[in-house]
């Protein structure tokens, strides 16, 4: 599952970045937060401009919660299939985590416990999601602050028995393998050698800070020089085929964003779109 084959280096698109988007000449893809996309379906001026131009246009969700006990809110999965038809997308993203419970909304994306009755709640509400999906399902892990206690499962492990079981593609966010290797006391590198690979669909890159003693993925930093080390390892390995710089508040000028974007250009090897 490759449906962004060669697509390059790409942004998150925000409003607040809209216009300094639009003007990047070579921009191939963006990614959008999918809940941020009206239920109408009607895009944004700016977004519907870069469609029609020919740039793909990959819905990211952020509150479906997957990984939550309760089955997938039902009208949360429409908005998502709606969001990729909206935007025409090759395909659209969620994060293996978990949101809600209960009812009470967490307001973070929140770590499931490496266990065998965790992997099978994924499972099954990715099922649920894909069946009402046109487009492919690309999952993220995501980055935590702690782990649950007495995993049965390395996180390999973990990852690829869902994607296995599943049929999804794999969303690596290279910052969030830093951060948690970071915070774990391990060797990030353990990790991509121990994934597969060959399903990634596409990679995040994001900023981050240390703040007592733990690296924070904030997306409102720079993006450090040992995040594009490890991006860089990464496409020693298997280059990905699309490559997006996350950004979400804190915006610095538009010449730092457009470094960052030739920074990772540089450590992937594909054409700067600046």
């Amino acid at each position: 599952m490759i449906p962004l084959a060669e697509r390059g280096v790409g942004i998150g698109w925000r409003p607040e970045i809209a216009g300094f988007v639009a003007g990047l000449p070579g921009l191939r893809f963006v990614e959008v937060i999918a809940e941020s996309l009206p239920h109408s379906g009607e895009l944004p001026d700016s977004l519907a401009a870069l469609r029609a131009a020919g740039v793909a246009v990959v819905p990211h969700g952020v509150k479906l919660s997957l990984g939550g006990a309760e089955p997938v809110d039902p009208h949360r999965v429409e908005h998502l299939a709606q969001a990729a038809r909206a935007t025409g997308a090759p395909l659209v993203s969620e994060h293996i985590a978990y949101v809600r419970a209960g009812g009470v909304e967490a307001g973070h994306l929140l770590p499931l416990p490496r266990c065998r009755e965790a992997v099978d709640a994924v499972v099954a509400n990715v099922r649920r999601t894909t069946a009402e999906l046109d487009v492919p399902l690309a999952l993220e892990p995501i980055a935590a602050l702690f782990d649950w206690p007495d995993d049965e499962l390395t996180e390999a492990q973990f990852l690829t028995e869902i994607l296995e079981r599943t049929g999804a593609g794999l969303l690596l966010d290279i910052a969030n393998v830093y951060a948690n290797a970071r915070n774990r006391g391990e060797d990030p590198l353990d990790l991509l050698d121990r994934l597969p690979l060959e399903r990634v669909a596409y990679v995040h890159v994001a900023g981050g800070r240390v703040r007592d003693g733990r690296y924070h993925d904030t997306h409102t930093d720079p993006v450090p020089v040992e995040v594009l080390d490890l991006l860089a390892a990464l496409c020693e390995r298997q280059r990905p085929p699309a490559v997006l710089l996350e950004r979400d508040g804190a915006y610095p000028p538009a010449a730092a964003l457009r470094a960052e974007l030739d920074a990772l250009a540089g450590a992937t090897g594909y054409p700067a779109i600046t």
